[in-house]
């Protein structure tokens, strides 16, 4: 495989907000190779995303699994070997996978590396005063700004591969169709919520971006990373607030240690308040679902979320959620490529 690489004068990059540079732009490369293209991606959202755009004209490999945490995730010898073999790679960025940052960064300086979010205009993304000076990087919660992330991936997989370029983009538009189908159910079922009770308390703050498109407040116990450590006065404060609202639930993540969520519960109940929580409330948030299920796609994980934490608390939503596949039984015979085609469906919302 052939591999042209022209340099591109000022690149743009978010070292200086985010502390770790971009390397998107130092060099862009047009395939010459035989299709499909070999992408790889770090975690399932952004994969998810290159799939669908991509259709047949990629082979994306994942390296962050299902119930993977990227805070946390060092790449193996092999995972650096799967990236340096790659034609294009496209992660998330903005510190997510913080310690991939020197894999990601060296290989940046001869082939394509796309940070996804961080192409993003800044205005979009947030920077809460807790992050110490640094945006947010769960920008897939929510599903208007992810989509902004689509129309990214696609101008990059038509720079990168100029005959199929058209394609790409037409792929996009549909995806977009699908997403923005998915973010007017969010916007109604979780405005079902009655106003006082929209109070989202989780793990992590993970939900940040979920919480400013849909009008609810969101508190995580451990902060921006998995990594920092929940205080014995932050797990108090949320006891307090659990009893002085009187919050209905609680919920844990797929990709979390459950116990200071348990800490909470039980907090609250020697205060004379019951909060529910358990295996009916538990969110996915920097890892999808399992390979093959419809939750192991970008569509399914939000309409989990979505769906899950509007019937937790006190909406109005079917449990079968936006495509009536939340319940019953998983379509196990889904391959990761047929689930990049399945976004690409025309659907009506």
């Amino acid at each position: 495989m052939v591999l042209t690489i022209s340099l591109v004068a000022g690149c743009r990059s978010r070292t200086d907000a985010n502390g770790s540079g971009n390397q998107a732009d130092v060099a862009l490369a047009t395939f010459s190779g035989d299709h499909p293209i070999n992408v790889v991606g770090t975690v399932g959202m952004v994969c998810d995303l290159v799939r669908g755009v991509g259709g047949e004209h990629v082979q994306v490999t994942q390296i962050c699994g299902s119930g993977v945490d990227p805070h946390s995730f060092s790449p193996s010898s092999e995972d650096v070997k799967l990236i340096s073999k790659a034609d294009i790679v496209f992660y998330n960025g903005l510190m997510l996978e913080g310690k991939m940052a020197q894999v990601l960064g060296t290989v940046g300086r001869r082939k394509p590396v796309i940070a996804v979010a961080e192409e993003l205009d800044p205005s979009v993304l947030l920077k809460p005063d807790e992050f110490e000076g640094h945006f947010d990087p769960h920008v897939w919660m929510d599903v208007s700004a992810w989509s902004k992330c689509v129309g990214v991936i696609a101008d990059r997989l038509s720079k990168f591969d100029p005959p199929n370029a058209e394609e790409y983009q037409a792929n996009a538009e549909i995806l977009q169709t699908k997403l923005d189908s998915l973010h007017q159910y969010a916007i109604g079922v979780l405005s079902s919520i009655p106003e006082e009770g929209r109070i989202l308390i989780t793990s992590h703050d993970a939900f940040n971006y979920f919480g400013r498109a849909y009008g609810i407040q969101v508190m995580g116990v451990q902060g921006i990373s998995t990594e920092s450590e929940a205080g014995i006065q932050r797990i108090n404060e949320l006891v307090d607030l659990l009893v002085e609202k009187k919050v209905q639930a609680v919920f844990t993540e797929t990709s979390v240690d459950p116990s200071m969520i348990q800490a909470l519960i039980e907090g609250a109940r020697n205060r004379g308040h019951q909060v529910k929580s358990g295996e009916d409330l538990v969110l996915f948030s920097d890892a999808m679902g399992a390979n093959g299920t419809y939750r192991g796609t970008y569509i399914g994980m939000l309409d989990h979320n979505i769906t899950t934490v509007a019937i937790g608390l006190g909406g109005d939503a079917s449990p079968s959620g936006f495509q009536g596949k939340l319940t019953g039984e998983e379509v196990a015979s889904e391959t990761s490529s047929e689930i990049g085609s399945d976004l690409l469906e025309e659907s009506s919302p």
